[in-house]
């Protein structure tokens, strides 16, 4: 498995696409100018900022590299190469995921150190009126790394029962829109407000969709990075307990379907 975990950074490295994703990270030098734009936030638009090009660029690595991992092996046939070789699919699907959940934290490692420098730059020019707790920032940051490393556990098990890219991309796209939204759905349809407007059959539709897609609302902590709001330490263990347990399933299942994949 080791040896698959390098052999897909190596190839990770070598693609166009990552080096065309990668070249957006030049957008964290317009950060501090931007947000001295204004004047009396520009730490917590400059954080605001950052925080969120480093979760598109996240989220453009987890789709594009998670969904044509997997579809580029079989079109090269170097699936069938390697698993001509003493290797089980059930190993050689794990090696693909644990080497682009490690390049996604390389990314967010380094990303996260640009956006502390530009964080510390902004602030430096103007002194923030609230103190900024880092430990908060990379906080937000391993947690919106751990939202797109769930994410390409998402992509590979659309991988392994499609036959081409479209599948994986767009149902992947699909699923991250609609598991942003799960949340406030379910809050709205079990509310006293949704009683005559929403029919029972609806009720039952949503809260299965509720509890089958995968729920990112849980890690987004920037708004505790931007305003230094202390983390409730309870949902944090939550959201790792269920960040753990969720792609635990998501890979097994995964890993059930590949093994039952007829290779041509």
């Amino acid at each position: 498995m080791l040896h698959i975990i390098l052999i897909t950074l190596r190839g990770i490295f070598r693609d166009r696409v990552f080096q065309g994703i990668m070249a957006l990270g030049m957008l964290f030098l317009f950060i501090p100018s931007t947000a001295s734009l204004s004047m009396r936030q520009v730490s917590e638009l400059s954080t605001t900022l950052a925080l969120s090009l480093i979760s598109f660029i996240l989220l453009l690595l987890a789709v594009f590299l998670g969904a044509t991992s997997l579809w580029k092996d079989m079109e090269r046939r170097y699936t069938f190469s390697v698993l001509s070789l003493p290797i089980s699919r059930s190993d050689y699907l794990l090696g693909r995921f644990f080497g682009l959940a490690l390049f996604l934290l390389l990314t967010s490692t380094v990303l996260g150190a640009v956006s502390l420098l530009v964080i510390k730059v902004a602030s430096g020019i103007y002194p923030p009126e609230r103190p900024i707790i880092w430990g908060y920032l990379l906080l937000s940051i391993l947690f919106v790394t751990l939202k797109y490393i769930l994410l390409v556990a998402v992509a590979l098990l659309l991988s392994t029962v499609s036959t081409s890219f479209f599948l994986p991309i767009f149902g992947t796209i699909c699923i991250f829109l609609a598991s942003g939204i799960t949340q406030q759905v379910h809050e709205f349809i079990n509310s006293p407000a949704s009683a005559k407007a929403v029919s029972p059959f609806l009720k039952i539709a949503a809260t299965a969709l509720y509890y089958l897609l995968p729920n990112l609302a849980g890690f987004d902590l920037k708004v505790n990075a931007i305003y230094s709001i202390t983390p409730n330490p309870q949902g944090v263990a939550l959201t790792l307990g269920y960040f753990a347990a969720y792609t635990a399933i998501l890979l097994g299942a995964a890993t059930l379907f590949f093994n039952r994949r007829e290779m041509k």
